[in-house]
């Protein structure tokens, strides 16, 4: 198994948008059983062309061969991001100000079944913010998934719980969780 990740901008979203949401749904509701409007590979689509259009987005995919593995997009917090606004109790001003170059969130990342538990899910991860000059990386994760054992992966690759919140009235209330970037430069680490 050799997994090669490729980097890709908005304006590539065309070539990949099928794969990510054939993959999406492959892994959300085959292998999860996740159900519902929130899940929807339409309402997922929304959000992913919501996403792309905003400055800074940028996906990954992992290649084995001529198979995707997995994937995982994501884009800068803008000064006008509501990303902060849903936490359940409120973060300080000061921790949620954004100006385009503080956060980047991880919006989603996913590995199909055959390539889970290999580390790839962790190479796709670490390849897409290798190229990221944020001062650090914020995600939400459902802290129910996998019975808690998704977030303790987030938590083992260095990301911290730092509230809770619900960004859209159907969707599952997520763990909030950041963690630093490497600074430009310095890429010993991501």
């Amino acid at each position: 198994m050799t997994v090669v990740v490729e980097l890709y901008t908005a304006g590539q979203l065309p070539r990949i948008r099928q794969t990510i949401l054939d993959l999406h749904s492959e892994v959300r509701h085959r292998d999860f059983g996740l159900t519902g409007p929130f899940h929807d590979v339409e309402r997922f689509d929304e959000r992913l062309t919501a996403y792309a259009a905003r400055p800074g987005w940028t996906a990954a995919l992992g290649r084995d061969g001529d198979e995707v593995a997995g994937f995982c997009f994501g884009m800068a917090l803008g000064a006008g991001t509501g990303w902060w606004s849903s936490m359940t109790t409120p973060l300080p001003g000061a921790y949620t100000r954004e100006d385009g170059r503080r956060t980047v969130a991880l919006n989603e990342i996913v590995v199909r079944k055959q390539w889970r538990g290999r580390g790839v899910a962790r190479r796709i991860h670490d390849t897409w913010l290798s190229r990221r000059t944020e001062e650090r990386v914020t995600l939400l994760v459902d802290p129910t998934a996998g019975n808690g054992a998704v977030q303790a992966v987030y938590e083992a690759w260095g990301y911290e719980k730092v509230g809770e919140q619900q960004p859209f009235p159907d969707s599952p209330v997520f763990a909030s969780m950041t963690r630093p970037l490497t600074r430009a430069g310095d890429r010993s680490r991501p």
